[in-house]
């Protein structure tokens, strides 16, 4: 019995022993790390010079702004499906009144309207020159200018499409185009030719619907 009991004492005496030599080496082992440590730190120190802190300015890094993605398949769809709406073999011959000057109006809409399109009733808000385009060209851009017009609000606009001098038999093919073309277009209330200070034949005065159609515009 005391035998075993010494045993048991011995191995209680070999753990400590071993627990106690362990912690020494540990705590050695961090003494030479933190050594090695203020070693590297003073040869940085030593190798790049003396160094100020920088003070702490109290500022916040202001986070990114965000800018808003612009929809260009959206854009890119909506001109594609304006310009293949635009028929180059629609009869317009019909709905073009050629008196004094060639004009065009949707029906319902009155004499008056021709006249104050013609006398410069309404504010000109922008133009597009199509003058010297290819035909699809001239087609895809008509067609984005329309669309953005309408967007931005414009009740009356410029499309310059040239007299046709400088076609083959000097034939006014973008200007009988653009007639089309603009008669196919909802948007599109109104048009004359643009008197003489303004582009003369070689252009047509639009007028296209705003965001309310007022009764004005109605025939009676």
């Amino acid at each position: 019995m005391r035998a075993t009991q010494f045993s048991d004492l011995k191995a209680m005496q070999k753990l400590l022993a071993d627990q106690a030599r362990a912690e020494k080496e540990a705590q050695a082992a961090a003494r030479l790390a933190e050594q090695q440590r203020q070693r590297e730190q003073q040869l940085f120190a030593f190798s790049i010079g003396a160094v100020k802190p920088i003070k702490d300015s109290g500022r916040v890094p202001a986070p990114p702004s965000q800018v808003t993605p612009r929809p260009l398949q959206r854009e890119s769809d909506d001109s594609a499906v304006m310009a293949e709406a635009l028929s180059d073999e629609f009869d317009v011959t019909s709905l073009l009144e050629t008196d004094d000057a060639l004009s065009y109006r949707r029906s319902g809409i009155g004499d008056d309207v021709l006249k104050k399109l013609r006398g410069g009733h309404w504010a000109l808000q922008g133009q597009i020159d199509l003058h010297g385009l290819r035909t699809d060209e001239a087609r895809s851009d008509l067609a984005d200018f329309l669309r953005a017009a309408v967007r931005k609000g414009w009740r009356c606009v410029r499309v310059v499409h040239g007299k046709g001098l400088g076609s083959p038999g000097k034939t006014p093919i973008l200007k009988a185009k653009t007639h089309r073309w603009l008669v196919q277009k909802k948007e599109v209330l109104a048009f004359v030719q643009a008197r003489g200070c303004d582009g003369g034949a070689g252009a047509l005065m639009v007028l296209l619907h705003g965001q309310q159609q007022g009764s004005h515009l109605t025939k009676k």
